[in-house]
């Protein structure tokens, strides 16, 4: 018997390990480097020169504010090699402490594609659970926990949700604009005075700024400008639009402590109610020590409005030892706090190109609080506002490149105006919830929410607090769903949901999602079918059809994944075909001495026998797929195989005809 138990706690550990193991080759990708020749050092630093310490006087893209949204704006420009960018920021110092924290599971996918996920799950707190506090029944002057849930459900995302200072995650982001191709860095102490757009010339917008510090004005001429300068921006206010909605006169008090605690769950993040003295959401900061606690102070009366200034930070303290009670708080040092009121607030579009606009092309946005304003609890605010930028960032550099028509970038208010407003109805039902007072058994007509109501809203709202809310509807941008059936699990117009396929050349488990990088690049994955018939000619058709979208729209001299980075996924076992054997486009020649790229073909069996990504993603192994997705993860089309006059329809009126053969 004690043979068996062995025995078997041996194949459990071996499942665990065979788990983890799988996670981890999940959470990363592998590096291509030394294409074009070998370099030594650091090779994440592909930085070209230095980082010039001048404004300069004409720039394609001037970025104003240095917050979430444009820190994302930034490295995402940085990619590209001959376009110039400059970021300003009126604070005169990069941002330490306080501020946003919670970065949703989308968010860090989208990391991902900047090859930083891996530095934010090993520097972050990751959440795992999420308990729930309400009053004793025995006791209502104590509380007790009432339940617990997984705090991301299975089978949203491979990553898990994170708590990361809004100031390591900006530092990150520039960190990548400083070491790619194009080094870019923000400018500190740089106020943004007023924007106008003169209407002629390659460079129309004039940005009046003024340095802090020394008080001295200057100017700079901008092809686009987009203000990423929050809830006060001066953008926005250079475009005559107001951010519309209501304060909802209700103050919370957000504290970030470290502290010495008798809270058994103080380390889980924890929604609790107390009877009389109000609510608290306890979110465990990073580092194992630190713990951010946004308390309840109640309804404000709204014709005081200096009634949230006069909080003060003992009062926060206070407030938070009657909720917990009967547990002891002992704060050791209060790192950054605030107090805030809940308001929900829209701007009515999110360029300049309105209906009252005589531009018919925008070449002003705004994004983050610029042009939404929310509260904190759902953590929505700072992951919606770099999904604004990752949306906005490469349709400018498509633009900018010449490889898509200005019309582009209509389509980012009308995509982004939508979820803004989704997340604002969210965010007001959701702040209701924290705030929510204790339903009385005695008296139910009195209202209020008990803990298990509490629990079912937060299961029901999961998968917009992942960051998986998102859907985009039908546009120049997003296909119909005609054929969603063939890959029922990869839905138009959501993200690209990874699953773990195995590199043909050298037998790598990797995440297929994960080897799309942010650079710009459409990605086709097609997924073989059974004979692999279909499969081969849509290989031939992309690589040599003149009528392509590869042979349209890539440039003359460019590698022919410059603009399409086409991925097969085959059937069956890494070992059934040989490298040598696969279509000649998943083994391109590339870069100035014609290396062979191995990276782009796939087998679907996994070495662990685990579930196979057709199966995974419910993709038909019959037919096969073809699987269009845009460069910020969203799936914009889902195709049949054969489907060769879909495909160079859906591209022609968003991109640009080379109007050239490529190099061979």
């Amino acid at each position: 018997m004690v043979f068996a138990r062995v025995q078997t706690l041996a194949s459990v550990r071996l499942r665990i390990h065979l788990v983890l193991s799988r996670q981890l080759k999940d959470c990363g990708r592998s590096m291509q480097y030394y294409l074009n020749g070998f370099t030594g050092g650091d090779p994440l630093n592909q930085a070209s020169g230095k980082i010039s310490p001048s404004i300069p006087e004409l720039v394609d893209v001037l970025v104003v504010g240095a917050g979430p949204a444009g820190a994302v704006l930034t490295a995402q420009l940085a990619q590209f090699k001959h376009l110039s960018t400059c970021v300003v920021e009126k604070n005169e110092q990069p941002l330490v402490m306080g501020h946003a924290d919670g970065v949703a599971c989308r968010t860090v996918e989208m990391f991902n594609a900047f090859g930083l996920a891996d530095r934010l799950i090993r520097e972050g707190y990751s959440v795992n659970e999420t308990v729930f506090w309400g009053p004793d029944p025995q006791d209502q002057n104590s509380i007790t926990r009432t339940s617990r849930v997984k705090d991301v459900a299975e089978g949203l995302s491979e990553y898990p949700h994170l708590i990361v200072n809004q100031a390591r995650l900006q530092n990150f982001l520039f960190e990548k604009a400083a070491q790619s191709v194009n080094p870019t860095a923000p400018q500190y102490g740089i106020e943004l005075l007023n924007l106008v757009d003169t209407g002629h010339g390659s460079h129309p917008l004039t940005a009046h700024l003024r340095q802090v510090e020394t008080g001295q004005e200057f100017t700079i001429s901008a092809k686009y400008v987009v203000g990423t300068d929050g809830a006060r921006s001066q953008v926005r206010k250079s475009m005559g639009i107001r951010l519309a909605g209501d304060t909802r006169n209700h103050a919370w008090g957000v504290m970030d402590m470290l502290v010495t605690t008798s809270f058994p769950d103080i380390r889980f993040k924890a929604a609790i109610q107390s009877a009389d003295g109000g609510n608290i959401l306890l979110i465990p900061r990073e580092g194992g020590y630190m713990v951010r606690l946004y308390v309840d102070l109640g309804d404000l009366d709204p014709s005081d409005r200096n009634a949230r200034q006069r909080f003060t930070a003992q009062e926060i303290i206070e407030k938070a030892r009657k909720i917990l009670s009967p547990y002891t708080l002992d704060v050791k040092e209060i790192v950054w706090w605030s107090v805030y009121e809940v308001g929900q607030r829209l701007a009515g579009r999110f360029d300049n190109a309105g209906p009252t606009d005589l531009r018919e092309e925008p070449n002003i946005f705004i994004a983050g609080d610029a042009c939404h304003t929310h509260s904190a609890k759902a953590g929505q605010g700072m992951n919606v506002s770099m999904q604004d930028a990752f949306n906005l960032g490469w349709k400018l550099s498509a633009v900018l490149q010449g490889h898509s028509p200005a019309s582009l970038l209509r389509t980012y208010s009308e995509e982004r105006q939508r979820i803004a407003q989704e997340l604002i109805d969210f965010d007001i039902q959701w702040s209701a919830t924290m705030s929510a007072s204790p339903k009385d058994p005695k008296h139910p007509e009195a209202g209020g929410l008990d803990a298990a109501e509490i629990q079912e809203r937060f299961v029901q709202g999961g998968r917009f607090t992942a960051g998986f809310g998102t859907r985009y509807a039908p546009s120049t941008l997003i296909g119909a769903s005609e054929y969603q059936h063939l890959a029922t699990g990869f839905a138009v117009g959501e993200r690209f949901y990874s699953a773990t396929v195995t590199r043909i050349a050298d037998a790598l488990q990797v995440g297929l999602g994960h080897t799309a990088e942010a650079d710009g690049r459409w990605r086709i994955y097609a997924f073989a079918d059974q004979s692999t018939e279909k499969f081969q000619r849509l290989m031939e058709y992309l690589e040599f059809d003149p009528a392509s979208p590869i042979r349209q729209f890539t440039g003359p001299g460019q590698d022919i994944d410059s603009v399409f980075d086409v991925r097969g996924v085959l059937q069956g076992a890494h070992t059934a075909v040989p490298v040598t054997a696969l279509p000649s486009l998943l083994r391109p020649s590339k870069g100035i001495y014609g290396l062979t790229d191995y990276e782009k073909a796939f087998a679907s069996a996994l070495k662990d026998c685990g579930r196979e990504i057709f199966e995974e993603r419910g993709v038909d192994r019959e037919q096969g797929v073809m699987v269009v997705v845009r460069p910020d993860q969203y799936i914009a089309q889902v195709l049949p195989l054969d489907a060769t006059e879909m495909l160079p329809a859906f591209f022609e009126p968003i991109m640009k005809s080379s109007n050239a053969s490529l190099a061979r």
